[in-house]
């Protein structure tokens, strides 16, 4: 792991894994690090090196100094990761973002299209898109818009810890429990935690305006959207809601899986993500 700094207000730490040929940059969810990668990088090696961040307020990388938006801060860390490394010395790299990260990568890929070959968001949290008109689901946007309220309040009240908790409860794996995760995971979730509570204007409103007709123009790139089955009945709106809105997209989902497949559904994921890179698997040789 090492300290990217140059050209960024705040720095950020940053690791990869692999030494493959296909390059890729992961940017990991909410209350996650960097290390979030580790299993889904195993399944793809020797075929891939991918490199990721921690970003801010999140593993190793300093708490968020409170200036301008996260999502674009976050944004902007790994663009210049991408170029600290020389990650596109060879050609456009693949993106993939999970979760929040998946807006962080999709705000990535309209800051410099030019650098990215494809990009794939696992489970993109933008709620604006569900809460538009035309939503399918009322019942799954009103089950988020209670949940959320719940947590907001509770974080309001001053209880971040208990806060950390339901949200963690809402949308992490489910296992192991909180009182069962090592203290230190616990921790680490709540120090997080106030940085997740400032992205509500990006998620839930977009203001870093890349949904704009004029934002979704810059994205022509391949584009894998990824779900999970057992996930929030919202993100099957949001999968729906985006897809309408890109020109190149393929959307695929793990019934088997919830919000947080990347590490709990690794092989299945890798699976996906082979099957969209069709050049990480070579060909079988003719007989």
């Amino acid at each position: 792991m090492t300290e990217l700094a140059s050209g960024l207000a705040q720095p950020v730490f940053t690791r990869s894994y692999g030494q493959g040929s296909r390059c890729v940059l992961g940017v990991h969810c909410s209350l996650a690090h960097s290390g979030a990668w580790r299993g889904l990088a195993s399944v793809l090696d020797p075929q891939v090196t991918l490199s990721s961040f921690d970003m801010l307020s999140h593993g190793r990388s300093p708490d968020w100094d409170g200036d301008g938006l996260l999502q674009l801060r976050n944004a902007e860390a790994g663009l210049a990761l991408i170029e600290a490394e020389n990650l596109a010395k060879d050609g456009p790299i693949d993106l993939i973002g999970h979760s929040f990260g998946a807006t962080v990568a999709f705000a990535m890929a309209q800051m410099q299209p030019e650098l990215v070959r494809s990009l794939v968001m696992v489970e993109p949290v933008f709620f604006s898109l569900a809460t538009a008109d035309g939503n399918a689901d009322p019942q799954a946007l009103e089950q988020l818009r209670r949940e959320h309220k719940i947590v907001r309040e509770t974080y309001l009240a001053g209880d971040v810890e208990q806060a950390t908790r339901l949200f963690n409860r809402a949308w992490g794996a489910g296992h192991p429990k909180w009182h069962d995760l090592p203290e230190s995971a616990r921790d680490a979730m709540v120090r997080s935690f106030p940085a997740v509570m400032a992205c509500d204007t990006q998620v839930y409103e977009d203001m870093l305006g890349v949904l704009t007709p004029e934002g979704l123009a810059r994205v022509t790139m391949p584009c894998l959207l990824i779900d999970g089955g057992k996930s929030q009945p919202i993100m099957h709106e949001v999968i729906r809601a985006l897809a309408a809105r890109l020109p190149d997209v393929t959307c695929r989902r793990i019934d088997s899986a919830g919000h947080m497949l990347p590490i709990t559904h690794p092989a299945e994921t890798a699976a996906l993500l082979q099957g969209f890179w069709p050049e990480v698997v070579p060909a079988p040789a003719e007989v």
